[in-house]
């Protein structure tokens, strides 16, 4: 990508940090963010290096999103409602988000009459309780058992769509689990939490035996910053994950020694044969392949990725009102 970009979500957690690369490799950036699980506080370290232009307002306002669009060149796709349980419990709101709003924001990039270069945040939940192990990118049929996934791979399709269809340049990008400072949600979040408030024991959904890939946030982003570097065809699919993976009980493990406590830990046994809820995959590993042979290798892998977030989360600074006033928005 090239000169101005657009980054919907950049306040969020995987947002922000992309953020931090764009200002780093001289681009300015638009970050657009309704601020309901976005933090102004994430965009600190971006606004102090660089031209960072912050508008609240939604991804379905679609006069908004086609005031911005003619400005920028490229694109980075992060908003939405981000968190499996969540779908879960509002399908309807994580279809108006995740669908309708990709749908908005290819309408003002067909409206405003030129190319661009879009990349788009996926997750691995599209390829639901996958029967090969680690899951390439053309895995089939995708089956997904969650609502978050099943909306990922419809926008996914509409992505496709019109990039095929009005000359875009775009990807997707099926993230593995993403950790690392400024998560306020997931299974580390969740733990963390759980202990400030209880220290003598962390209840642990399901039967503790989830395994699954965990990939530092620094990894993901320099995925995406490789990805951004070969936007040649109409529409790929990129698969971003560490090469292993870590069961939830090691998680809480870690977490517990990082946290320096002596925790028991409890499981609640989950549903469906040890699942923490309802749509929870219980086995994820990506293959990378596809990836890798664009230059990308991840510098952690699951267990070190887990250690260093948990070590983040712990330390960092604890957020308690996501409209603390540290960074200038435009209100639309």
């Amino acid at each position: 990508m090239k000169g101005r970009v657009l980054l919907t979500g950049g306040a969020g957690f995987i947002g922000s940090h992309v953020a931090d690369r764009l200002v780093d490799e001289g681009h300015e950036v638009i970050v657009l963010d309704n601020f309901m699980s976005g933090f102004e506080s994430n965009l600190a370290e971006a606004m102090g290096k660089g031209t960072v232009r912050v508008v609240e307002g939604d991804i379905l306002d679609r006069g908004l999103l086609s005031s911005l669009v003619p400005d920028v060149s490229g694109i980075y796709h992060l908003a939405a409602l981000p968190e499996v349980r969540m779908g879960q419990e509002n399908p309807a709101d994580v279809w108006r988000v995740n669908v309708e709003g990709t749908v908005v924001l290819l309408e003002a990039m067909h409206g405003a009459g030129k190319s661009y270069d879009l990349i788009f945040t996926s997750t691995s939940t599209v390829y639901g309780d996958s029967l090969v192990l680690p899951t390439p990118e053309d895995y089939g049929p995708l089956k997904p058992i969650s609502f978050y996934g099943a909306s990922k791979i419809a926008a996914e399709s509409i992505i496709s769509a019109y990039s095929y269809s009005y000359g875009f340049r775009s990807a997707a990008v099926r993230l593995a689990n993403i950790v690392g400072a400024r998560s306020r949600h997931g299974v580390l979040h969740d733990f963390v939490k759980k202990l400030r408030s209880n220290p003598g024991e962390l209840e642990v959904l399901g039967d503790g035996r989830q395994t699954k890939s965990y990939l530092h946030v620094s990894d993901c982003v320099s995925a995406l910053a490789e990805i951004s570097k070969h936007l040649d065809s109409p529409f790929e699919i990129y698969n971003v994950g560490s090469d292993d993976s870590i069961d939830v009980a090691t998680i809480a493990r870690i977490v517990i020694q990082e946290m320096e406590l002596s925790s028991s830990i409890r499981f609640t046994g989950g549903i469906g044969g040890g699942r923490g809820w309802a749509g929870d995959v219980k086995t994820m590993l990506l293959s990378t392949r596809k990836l890798k042979g664009l230059g990308w290798v991840p510098k952690l892998g699951s267990e070190a990725s887990t250690r260093l977030a948990a070590r983040e989360l712990v330390k960092g600074p604890t957020v308690s009102n996501n409209r603390a006033r540290s960074v200038t928005r435009d209100h639309n």
